[in-house]
């Protein structure tokens, strides 16, 4: 079972609160040393801006999650976690977002559109939305049902970048579908045959096609991503943002790009 997104916040909060004593950085240290603990065990800073109370805000990732701290005034301690004000804002969130995960994402979209995937629905559609599909992940399906009233209307082209990763035959599904004569005609036989084992296996199409969906899965990896489906979208303002895991009722509208027809 992959962790929950407040189990991995903890899982991470505790990695990084264990992290502040350490051995004294260096007098050419790049950041100040309360700082400085951080990065030398592992936390990759990829942004920094002013914060409240003349505390300064840092922005970066560890082991693939997006962090967030602020060294204090005296530049002698560091507070992690996100800050809010009197009213509840989260001051924290857009600054994770347009510092950490928007180029993050950026660069995942560039990557998604060289990949290996099938395209689900009109070529025409206006609006792309890319995700990591498992031919025997029932998430995926699920999914895949939710998103039909927009593929149906030609509103949105939903492309597959197919991965290996759930049953032994996975692979080998995903293979005979990327190879397949009319891969499209394929990705929908899976679909709509789920519930009877999906694709049948073509022993030689697997053999030429193999390597493509080791390369999704390595891309995938690579992007820090550990469920399926996990999908990109780009939002109203132009923004590209990820949704791991199968999406919720009432997010499918962002994700699609308009209500439903």
């Amino acid at each position: 079972m992959n962790p929950t997104k407040h189990t991995l916040k903890r899982t991470l909060f505790a990695a990084i609160a264990g992290l502040v004593v350490g051995t004294p950085a260096l007098a050419d240290d790049k950041y100040p040393q309360a700082v400085q603990h951080l990065v030398e065990r592992g936390v990759t800073i990829t942004g920094q801006f002013d914060a409240p109370s003349d505390m300064t805000g840092y922005v970066g990732e560890m082991q693939g999650q997006p962090v967030a701290f602020y060294l204090t005034s005296d530049r002698q301690h560091v507070v992690i976690g996100p800050m809010l004000t009197a009213d509840g804002e989260n001051l924290t969130d857009p600054k994770v977002q347009e510092l950490v995960l928007g180029p993050k994402n950026e660069q995942a979209w560039a990557d998604l559109e060289k990949a290996s995937w099938v395209r689900d629905g009109d070529a025409d559609a206006p609006v792309v939305v890319y995700t990591f599909t498992d031919p025997n992940c029932p998430y995926c399906h699920r999914f895949r049902k939710s998103a039909e009233p927009w593929i149906a209307a030609g509103r949105v082209q939903l492309r597959h970048v197919l991965v290996g990763i759930l049953k032994q035959d996975s692979l080998p599904k995903a293979a005979t579908i990327l190879g397949a004569d009319d891969p499209q005609q394929a990705l929908g036989y899976n679909q709509s045959h789920y519930g009877e084992g999906g694709v049948e296996v073509n022993r030689e199409i697997v053999s030429k096609h193999a390597a493509k969906v080791q390369e999704n899965n390595r891309l995938m990896s690579r992007l820090g991503l550990s469920a399926t489906p996990s999908t990109y979208y780009r939002t109203a303002d132009g923004g590209i943002r990820m949704k791991q895991g199968a999406p919720r009722p009432e997010e499918m509208e962002a994700i699609m790009g308009s209500p439903q027809p």
